[in-house]
């Protein structure tokens, strides 16, 4: 039976797929094959021996050390895409609030203690200081062309904006799901420079952290406004209220709220409400679950933000699941061991990535104790399990 450990709550609709006969899902299980989570931060985290992979019901995975994970033969999965529409949607809220001065006009109503006939007489007279503007023709720059990027980009088309996208890594899949009228910026500094509306949506990471600094936000039109739905570091609290104050940001809409920009007027702060809908946190869950299910059963790999994609077909024999070092005579070495102990191999499939590899390996015999002794013993190997 496998053991699955939950450190934060995840939707029952994702935790209903794991069959009850072979697995065991609480809090606390014995000795966890794998850990599922949301935003608990693990960096100091303990980790058994016994675990195989850590999935989080989330895109983003700066909760997580994944280096060290890796270290270990420890694949870690995320959800990208499963939550894009709910983030989508907030993002486009964002414009919509900052543009028209939302967040202000409803203070101003709720702050109204007159009765009527004073109280209409108070918001006619009011309203005029709220007067904003449409996004219809204006430009947005979106950074980081991913799952979310890509909805953001097609969702503002659909309104009438002018898109601009950067993304220099962007993937096949999304070029195909971006609308052809988004235009193409060349640089993130082109994005600043030529933007009405400039949205973040990229990982947090060496080359992303301060993305948003005062060099690049110099660059930015007078009257701006900054969106941030992606992490904290992302953006430069400290260049974002100078910017603020100077009148070069007209408002930053960020899901990261911090002590510095609590308080300020053109402001707007939400505690990262980026993915709570009922429904992203059910894609996340269903997303993780069976990417889980797939990867103890099968040896699957889809989704992991350190080991790369694999898939090999199911055939009639036993199952070697090797994570390794990316070094040569890998393959030769693994080979060798499965021959020594009088098995042949039905089926091999071997990818690797960056620093890792990982092998699936089909045998037409039982894989003894020994054998996974032996695959142990090789330099270079970090995991070995049968399946």
């Amino acid at each position: 039976m496998f053991h699955i450990q939950t450190l934060d709550s995840i939707s029952a609709t994702g935790l209903s797929l794991f069959p009850c006969e072979r697995y065991l899902v609480g809090d606390d299980p014995e000795r966890p094959d794998v850990i599922l989570l949301r935003s608990r931060d693990l960096h100091r985290h303990a980790f058994p021996e016994s675990v195989k992979a850590v999935a989080r019901a989330g895109a983003g995975f700066n909760n997580i050390p994944v280096d060290s994970l890796t270290d270990r033969g420890i694949v870690v999965f995320n959800t990208p895409g499963a939550n894009a529409n709910a983030v989508k949607e907030l993002t486009m809220a964002g414009l919509l609030i900052s543009s028209r001065r939302l967040c202000d006009a409803w203070s101003f109503v709720q702050g109204i203690e007159d009765d009527d006939p004073a109280f209409t007489q108070a918001i006619e007279q009011g309203k005029k200081r709220f007067t904003g503007s449409e996004i219809a023709g204006r430009t947005l720059g979106v950074v980081g062309l991913g799952a979310i990027g890509v909805e953001v980009a097609n969702a503002a088309i659909s309104l009438g904006m002018r898109v601009l996208g950067f993304d220099p890594s962007m993937t096949v899949r999304r070029a195909w799901q971006l609308s052809s009228s988004v235009d193409q910026a060349a640089s993130v500094e082109d994005i600043f420079a030529a933007s009405d509306f400039v949205t973040l949506h990229v990982p947090l990471g060496e080359h992303t952290l301060s993305l948003a600094d005062a060099p690049r936000i110099a660059r930015m039109r007078k009257g701006t406004t900054l969106l941030n739905m992606s992490r904290s570091g992302i953006a430069d609290d400290e260049a974002v209220l100078r910017a603020l104050d100077e009148g070069r940001l007209a408002n930053y809409v960020t899901d990261f709220p911090s002590p510095a920009l609590r308080g300020h007027p053109r402001v707007i702060a939400l505690p990262h409400i980026g993915a709570s809908t009922v429904e992203a946190q059910e894609n996340c869950a269903t997303m993780v679950a069976k990417q889980t299910i797939d990867f103890l059963e099968r040896g699957t790999i889809v989704n992991a933000v350190n080991f790369p994609e694999i898939r090999l077909a199911d055939s009639e024999g036993k199952r070697i699941a090797i994570a390794n070092a990316n070094v040569p005579n890998m393959l030769g070495q693994i080979s060798t061991a499965i021959a020594d102990a009088g098995l042949n191999i039905l089926d091999m499939l071997n990818r690797s990535r960056d620093r890792v590899a990982y092998t699936l390996t089909d045998v037409d015999g039982e894989v003894s104790p020994d054998l996974l002794k032996a695959l142990r013993a090789i330099e270079g190997v970090l995991s070995v399990r049968a399946l």
